[in-house]
C-alpha cells in the first residue's frame, strides 16, 4: 500500500512538472456551447462586416500598453470605467457561426486578453498570475448567458477552431508570454495579426535559435499536438517564421517558464 502511494505522488508530481502546473493542466475543458468553426476552412466572406466593435479596447492597449508587450497596470486602473464599458459589450453578446471564423478568432482573443487584464487589476498589486486563485478555471468571464473560464475560452473553444497561432495572441500576463500587443485584433486583418504575434514571438527572445540549436518557448511543448497536427514537426512548424532556420534533425529543448507579472514597474 505504501508502494501504491508512492507511486500515485510520483506520478501526480511528474505530471505537474509536465505541464508546469499550466494552463493546460489547470483549464476546465467545457465550451459551454461555444461556436468553433474551423478556422482553416474560413469563407472569403467572413470579413464582410464587422459585428464587433474593439475600438476601446484597441484605445486601451494603445494607451497601456509599451512596444515591448509590457503592461502598465496602474494605467489601466484609471482607465477602469471605459474597460468596464468594454467587457460590458463583450459579454452582451451571443457569438453565432454566423459571424464566421475570423470574426470569432477576434473576439475571443480580445475577450481572453482584457478579462485576463481584469483579472489581474482585481488582484493588484500580484508579483504573478499564478498567485492568484484558480486563474484559468474559475468561471468569471460572462459570454450571454454563459459563464467560461479563462481555461475553457483557450482550450476548449480558441483550440478547437484549428488555429495554432492563438498562442501567441493570447496572453497570461507573464514574462515568458507571448506580448500583448498594443491593437485589438479585427477580423479584416485577424490572418495578418496572427502571422505577426507569430513572427514576433519566434525571433525574441522567449526561444533561443540557430541552424543547429533550438531551444524553444515550453509553450511548443505544452501544445506540441496543435503545431504538429497536419503532419508537421515542431522544427518544420518554426522554420516557417523564425528567421534563422533551423536544420532538420535538431534536438529540441524547452526553457523554463518565467510566471512573473508582465507589468512596468
Amino acid at each position: 500500500m505504501k508502494k501504491l502511494f508512492l507511486s500515485f505522488a510520483i506520478l501526480i508530481s511528474g505530471a505537474c512538472m509536465f505541464a508546469s502546473c499550466n494552463l493546460i493542466s489547470s483549464a476546465g475543458l467545457n465550451s459551454k456551447g461555444l461556436p468553433t468553426p474551423d478556422a482553416s476552412e474560413q469563407s472569403s466572406t467572413d470579413n464582410s462586416e464587422q459585428i464587433v466593435d474593439h475600438s476601446i479596447w484597441d484605445e486601451l492597449l494603445k494607451k497601456h500598453v509599451k512596444e515591448n508587450g509590457l503592461v502598465d497596470y496602474k494605467g489601466f486602473k484609471n482607465d477602469r470605467e471605459k474597460l468596464d464599458k468594454y467587457l460590458k459589450m463583450l459579454s452582451s453578446k451571443n457569438p453565432s457561426e454566423d459571424w464566421g471564423a475570423n470574426e470569432l478568432l477576434a473576439y475571443y482573443i480580445n475577450l481572453y486578453n482584457a478579462y485576463t487584464v481584469d483579472l489581474i487589476l482585481r488582484n493588484y498589486p500580484v508579483k504573478s498570475i499564478k498567485d492568484i486563485d484558480s486563474p484559468w478555471t474559475e468561471e468569471f468571464v460572462k459570454v450571454g448567458d454563459t459563464e467560461i473560464s479563462l481555461g475553457g475560452i483557450e482550450n476548449s473553444v480558441l483550440r478547437k477552431m484549428n488555429e495554432p497561432r492563438i498562442h501567441f495572441a493570447i496572453n497570461c500576463a507573464s514574462i515568458s508570454c507571448p506580448k500583448l500587443m498594443n491593437w485589438a485584433y479585427t477580423a479584416d486583418k485577424i490572418d495578418k495579426q496572427l502571422d505577426q504575434a507569430t513572427k514576433e514571438f519566434i525571433n525574441s527572445d522567449k526561444n533561443e535559435i540557430t541552424a543547429n540549436s533550438a531551444k524553444l518557448s515550453s509553450i511548443f511543448d505544452w501544445y506540441k499536438k496543435d503545431y504538429t497536427e497536419s503532419g508537421m514537426s515542431i522544427i518544420e512548424y518554426v522554420n516557417q517564421y523564425s528567421n534563422t532556420k533551423i536544420n532538420s534533425g535538431t534536438k529540441t529543448t524547452y526553457k523554463d517558464y518565467n510566471w512573473n507579472l508582465n507589468d512596468t514597474k
